[in-house]
């Protein structure tokens, strides 16, 4: 459902990267102008074809990862027609695509992914997002269920205490410039150094928690003032800590090798690089819809602003983007330090390990074959997660047999899922599938529609304990306003991209 307009916001809610929504105060986008319809031709086992003709501008086809009943929901939403805005861009491969999350988002869809060569395509920001490297990590635990009911009020309010939470939250990690330049140059190994991560914390994170090529100094210093109090903080908005019980095992080899089973307690993280990377992104989208013109480039829809990967100002946003990701790798692992710090209250000397850590904004050069011939690509994914397959040298060893996890967020009254990517995916989706369940409703509409609901209260009942620094906001982020994640997983699943392996309830929620 498209956003209503009293939820556009400029940029995305500012320092805590609520979401990519545009505003009503700014431009009006080309998939906004357009009138009519995009034609959708079924393309294989939940595949929906948008033809390269579609639209006069377009370089490629897309495709749309859907079943029927999700394409329905999304016919009218406007992220259609941003994904062939998007099939406009200098150097693009086929096809972009649209995960089964897909709503519309800023510039690209949100759930979008578009490779483009890396030779001579373009970097563009809003394929990546204004919460650079917004992630997921899951951590495991050897505690029960049975062993958190006595004590879930007390921890639910531990974490509260632990878990800087909230809109413009500033009570991060301590750290002065020089220890913030050296997380933006070498992410998680400051944690390490610090005592707040253990090496084998780095082995279970995507890219070892660092992006090489990452330069501080392509890094504002109004980004830097934003980003130096903010360390080892949730943010607001989709952003959560929850605790979370196994409650259902789909593929046993899989959940063995993550350490996983049936009424275990686990947390899912999901956080980003907070003010630091919203920073980075509105600096370089300022930028680059200058430079443009330089270079001669044209786009349907002045949020698709890109720039040539190997011009000045390309390789100084990745650099940039590089920094703030690995800023984000950061911020999860303070995050993980202080869950570790609730616990160790609670319940004494309890070992809790990472089982993965994901990004599901970000772009990063890999090689695929396109057309019959294998090149280097710049592959954005914005709202859309890595899904490497079995045997892939860039999943740690512990999964090489099993393939990458996966870790896909629900919302906090139902349930979120880890699955394993596939071979399929790595020749039909450039290695990626959703990020998790997608909106369902705009902010407003859930407000509209809870008003005067406690959803607290009702989250209990379910035997779900919130704690929020916003009780007022929780309708913005209830059930009602998500797609249910199972029907996306299992269009994943249908569509041969992702293998399911667990689901996991909530228990214990933290939302800013």
């Amino acid at each position: 459902m498209a956003p209503d307009a009293s939820d556009r916001l400029t940029t995305p809610r500012d320092s805590n990267g609520l979401s990519d929504t545009p505003s009503a105060s700014a431009p009006e986008s080309g998939a906004e102008r357009r009138a009519g319809r995009l034609p959708l031709e079924p393309a294989g086992p939940c595949r929906y074809r948008i033809p390269r003709d579609a639209r006069p501008f377009m370089r490629v086809p897309a495709v749309v990862i859907a079943n029927s009943t999700l394409l329905a929901e999304l016919r009218d939403d406007p992220a259609l027609e941003q994904l062939a805005n998007v099939a406009s861009l200098p150097g693009i491969v086929p096809p972009a695509l649209a995960m089964p999350d897909c709503h519309w988002g800023y510039g690209f869809p949100v759930g979008g992914v578009a490779a483009v060569r890396a030779s001579d395509g373009v970097v563009s920001p809003g394929g990546i997002g204004f919460d650079i490297n917004c992630g997921v990590r899951l951590l495991r635990t050897p505690l029960r269920e049975a062993d958190l009911l006595p004590h879930q009020e007390k921890l639910a309010d531990a974490l509260y205490r632990a878990i800087p939470s909230g809109v413009g939250s500033h009570e991060g990690l301590p750290l002065d410039q020089r220890d913030l330049e050296y997380v933006l140059a070498r992410g998680v190994e400051w944690a390490v150094e610090r005592g707040y991560a253990t090496a084998e914390d780095v082995r279970m994170i995507e890219s070892g928690g660092r992006l090489a090529g990452a330069d501080p100094d392509a890094v504002s210093r109004r980004a830097i003032e934003r980003g130096i109090s903010q360390l080892g903080t949730l943010g607001s908005g989709n952003h959560f800590f929850e605790v979370q019980v196994v409650d259902a095992v789909y593929d046993r080899e899989a959940a063995a090798a993550m350490g996983l089973e049936v009424g275990q307690l686990c947390i899912f993280i999901h956080s980003g690089s907070r003010g630091l990377g919203h920073q980075v992104c509105q600096d370089y989208l300022d930028l680059m819809e200058a430079a443009m013109r330089r270079y001669g480039i044209q786009v349907p829809d002045r949020q698709l602003a890109c720039v040539p990967i190997q011009s000045p100002e390309g390789r100084r946003y990745l650099a940039a983007m590089q920094a703030a990701a690995n800023f984000a790798f950061s911020n999860r692992q303070g995050l993980t330090y202080r869950a570790r710090q609730a616990f160790r209250k609670v319940f004494g000397e309890v070992p809790i390990e990472i089982v993965y850590d994901v990004a599901h904004n970000v772009a990063k050069f890999e090689r695929y074959t396109v057309e019959g011939q294998e090149i280097e690509v710049l592959v954005h994914r914005k709202g859309a997660t890595r899904a490497f397959p079995a045997g892939h040298p860039e999943i740690p060893a512990r999964y090489q047999a099993v393939g990458q996890p996966v870790l896909i967020p629900g919302d906090m009254g139902r349930y979120s899922f880890v699955a394993v990517g596939t071979a399929q995916a790595m020749t039909d989706t450039f290695g990626s599938i959703c990020h998790g369940a997608g909106r369902h409703l705009s902010r407003n509409a859930a407000k509209k529609q809870l008003r005067g609901k406690d959803i607290a209260a009702e989250l209990r009942h379910l035997g779900i304990l919130v704690r929020t620094p916003s009780p007022g906001a929780l309708a913005e982020e209830a059930s009602i306003a998500y797609k249910d994640v199972a029907d996306v997983v299992e269009v994943c699943e249908a569509a041969g991209i992702a293998r399911k392996v667990v689901r996991l309830r909530p228990r214990v929620v933290v939302k800013g």
